[in-house]
């Protein structure tokens, strides 16, 4: 099991939950952040830190998208190991329907 980065950390991108984590495995894009599931210990630390609850584990059905999508870009995307401000339209995005297809970036942030 691992935990993933769902839909609503688009254009929210909260970074409490990098802080918590012991292993260093979230990555930075330009307005989203994702766990690498091959670094992930499954110890869950991070699920609950989650201002807009975007975290899930894999386990939930459905998140075979999300799978993927943390795979590729946490191969791509800086690594972040400190907590950064939200975006500033992270509370008005927080809860939108279908971020992924009308908002995702697939540039990278700036990491640490």
């Amino acid at each position: 099991m691992t935990y993933l980065v769902t839909d609503n950390c688009i254009r929210c991108k909260y970074t409490d939950c990098v802080e918590v984590c012991p292993v260093d495995c979230f990555y930075e894009g330009e307005n989203m952040l994702v766990i690498h599931p091959d670094e992930c210990i499954d110890c869950g630390v991070c699920e609950p830190e989650c201002p807009a609850d975007a975290i899930r584990p894999d386990t939930e059905p459905g998140l075979e998208k999300w799978l993927q999508i943390n795979t590729e870009y946490a191969e791509k995307w800086p690594n972040i190991t400190v907590k950064k401000d939200p975006l500033p339209e992270a509370e008005e995005m927080d809860g939108k329907e279908n971020k992924y297809e009308q908002y995702f970036s697939p540039n990278p942030g700036t990491g640490d």
